[in-house]
């Protein structure tokens, strides 16, 4: 095959047939007419699934902002994962109204309360925008002059797209590390409501035993409801709005599945990293093997902290599980990178790939040394990133105590807001100054303030451990005689002293100019201001560092793409995309081979009468009477729970429909398999698979167990 142009190799992206696709991938919809879906098994017209005019199916299933859901009603009604909505019932709970632990049904829909912090983004469509993007960098361009220039492209782009709508948001999404790049248009609802939620013991019935873990038997759904003004516009909470109506809606079916069934998932997957180097997989192990003792040390000391405290354990319910999460995910992603060697079966594929480069005069001027490239920036990459981590997870608001984040935030506002619009951080634009005050009025919910000042103290002694080049130099002096006392009283004295504390507070510093706040006397302020002098240095430089991994890698997937012949699908990046496979079990470990549908029986198994496998008794008494409704299934005479499927997902997919042959909805997807996990980096497909709550133990337990008849009615049941 003889060396292909830039131009070819971009036309293969768009064009490519159905003889050069793999089944490995989440697919965008413009590539799903090139997969032979009908031959597959789907027997629905493929071109209902996505349509421009947004009355495809796929404009059913909606961003939810790190998850997914769709409408399963005309009247805005949205069903997702429990796990998704866990911060909207963790934010409205109360040790009074603890919605966590009991779950929440609205019987009316003056009853549905805010979900507090959730939009629910509808696809409008998407346009190919390469050449535009393309069109403002030049061969003579430094990294940093390319960074910039790429980055005023982007928000001119969207700048100029939303101005169709006051509710039109976008976004610009690169693939295959800037080969190509596209604009997706969405309409964004603002006020989403909680309409039901089971209880904690059915909802995350396992919990982190069972997180990951095949059989299955969590009941992991949740109902919001979207709502518009009267002129249907997305708009912020009023008590006037009604609720939207979709164009598009998912047809519940009661049928089931069986073993070999076809089925398929749309949803919005955040991220994948498949189509990294080598040099790029053996940092994220180092990065994740660091990320485990960090996480290990949170968890502990957040379940201590919460230890007697109702009102504490509620605001860091949802931190814990995060970190719970994450944690039991990259121990199981670095368990598959041994057990699979990974790294070894990625180091053939590059050697044939280097292999390939070399057979041909032109490919070779053109890509030789590309791989080597990437292993040389990365060990530079690497070097920057362990010195400057723990500076930047200060002030994230997930790892760092939540004062320091909202000081950081709000003085960070300050300084962007005196550069025009275009010139600022893409977070700190105008557009997002909505979000930026929802952040800081919901930050009250989240943390508990002597907890903060104790996590404070926590992070700060963990300094004690680190070279001093990984210690940020505002705190330098704090740490360094590695005195406890010294860091206490330092902690104590910020805490103490500042006006933070205060909710309406902050929300006043947000309106202040950068000097009008200079003017203050508050010791987090000050903080805030020393710290972002150093990350203003780091994000800069990290900014040319990324613009180089992306040139580097552009050109890598460039040759890959025609190496492979167009065989791989593009990184998942949180944009909408499909996947199809079969319902199937699997065989994780020798004389061991797990079938891919569980039941209300095995639940009942699993009790133990202390969370998390605590079974309601009605629901035990549900099962003792047989009164499963039409939720059984005939031949098993079980109501099935948790069913298997071969598709590709990753976080962010959670809450994807699950849906059959004929595009009708059978499933919740809600997690993958624990052997599974290492797919977001390399797929095994005797272990690829998916877990999906059943359709119908969803609607039993809405029905037999909560009594939300009028629910099921809704959505045409």
């Amino acid at each position: 095959m003889k060396w292909l142009s830039k131009t070819c190799v971009v036309a293969l992206l768009v064009c490519v047939g159905l003889s050069v696709f793999a089944d490995d991938g989440m697919w965008m919809p413009h590539q799903m007419k090139d997969l032979n879906l009908e031959t597959l098994g789907l027997q629905m017209n493929p071109e209902d699934l996505y349509k421009e005019d947004g009355t495809g199916l796929m404009s059913a299933v909606v961003s939810l902002g790190g998850g997914t859901g769709e409408f399963v009603s005309r009247d805005g009604l949205i069903l997702t994962n429990h796990h998704v909505a866990f911060r909207a019932l963790q934010r409205a709970a109360t040790p009074e109204h603890d919605y966590i632990t009991d779950g929440f049904v609205a019987w009316s829909r003056e009853e549905e309360i805010p979900a507090m912090g959730y939009i629910a983004d509808v696809l409008l469509g998407y346009e190919e925008i390469t050449e535009r993007m393309l069109s403002a960098v030049s061969p003579g361009m430094t990294y940093g002059e390319r960074y910039g220039a790429l980055d005023k492209a982007e928000k001119a782009v969207i700048a100029e797209a939303e101005k169709e709508g006051e509710d039109i948001r976008c976004r610009v999404a690169s693939m295959y590390s800037g080969n190509q790049y596209f604009l997706f248009r969405f309409k964004r609802l603002k006020d989403v409501r909680i309409v039901y939620a089971p209880p904690r013991d059915l909802g995350n019935f396992g919990g982190d035993v069972d997180n990951w873990m095949w059989p299955r038997h969590t009941c992991d759904f949740t109902f919001l409801r979207a709502y518009v003004s009267k002129d249907g516009v997305g708009m912020d909470y009023h008590p006037d709005n009604v609720p939207y109506r979709p164009k598009s809606v998912i047809k519940i079916s009661l049928d089931g599945v069986e073993e070999g069934d076809f089925t398929f998932v749309m949803g919005y997957p955040g991220r994948t990293y498949r189509n990294y180097a080598v040099s790029e997989l053996m940092f994220e192990m180092e990065r994740m093997e660091r990320r485990v003792d960090f996480y290990r040390g949170l968890i502990g000391f957040f379940e201590e902290a919460g230890q007697g405290s109702q009102e504490v354990t509620i605001k860091y319910a949802g931190n814990l599980r995060g970190l719970n999460n994450a944690l039991k995910n990259y121990v199981g992603k670095l368990e598959g990178f041994n057990k699979a060697s990974v790294v070894e079966r990625k180091t053939v594929v590059e050697k044939g790939f280097a292999d390939w480069i070399n057979a041909d005069a032109k490919r070779k001027s053109r890509y030789a040394g590309v791989v080597e490239k990437i292993d040389g920036f990365m060990r530079r990459y690497s070097d920057f990133y362990w010195r400057n981590q723990s500076l930047t997870q200060l002030v994230s608001g997930y790892f760092g105590p939540a004062l320091v984040s909202q000081g950081y935030l709000v003085y960070r506002m300050a300084k962007e807001r005196k550069k025009p619009d275009m010139d600022r951080d893409a977070y700190y634009q105008e557009r997002n100054w909505s979000n930026i005050r929802e952040r800081v009025q919901l930050a009250e919910r989240g943390y508990d303030l002597a907890t903060d000042r104790a996590f404070f103290k926590f992070l700060l002694k963990r300094f004690f451990a680190f070279p001093e080049d990984q210690i940020p130099a505002a705190l330098k002096n704090v740490v360094k005689a590695k005195s406890e006392q010294a860091v206490d009283a330092y902690v104590d004295a910020l805490y103490s002293k500042t006006s933070l504390a205060d909710p309406n507070r902050r929300l006043t510093l947000l309106d202040m100019s950068l000097d009008e706040m200079q003017k203050l006397d508050d010791p987090l302020l000050r903080l805030a201001a020393e710290l972002e002098k150093e990350i203003e240095r780091l994000r800069e430089k990290e900014e040319v560092l990324n613009q180089e991994r992306l040139e580097l890698k552009k050109m890598y997937l460039e040759g890959f793409l025609a190496y492979r012949q167009g065989k791989i699908a593009p990184d998942a990046n949180g944009t909408i995309r499909f996947t199809h496979g079969t319902v199937e079990g699997y065989s994780p470990r020798d004389a061991v081979y797990y079938l891919p549908l569980t039941t209300l029986k095995g639940v009942i198994e699993k009790n133990t009468g202390a969370f998390p496998f605590d079974v309601p008794n009605k629901l035990k008494q549900l099962y003792a009477d047989k009164d499963f409704g039409v939720y059984a299934d005939t031949e098993r005479g079980e109501v099935p729970t948790c069913f298997l499927n071969t598709t590709n997902v990753t976080g962010g997919s959670s809450g994807s429909p699950t849906l059959n042959a004929k595009g009708e909805q059978v499933g919740v997807i809600f997690d993958m398999t624990y052997e599974s996990v290492i797919g977001d980096y390399y797929i095994l497909p005797e272990f690829q698979r998916t877990i999906s709550v059943d359709i119908r133990y969803v609607l039993f337990v809405a029905e037999k167990f909560s009594g939300v008849e009028y629910l099921l009615k809704e959505m045409g049941l």
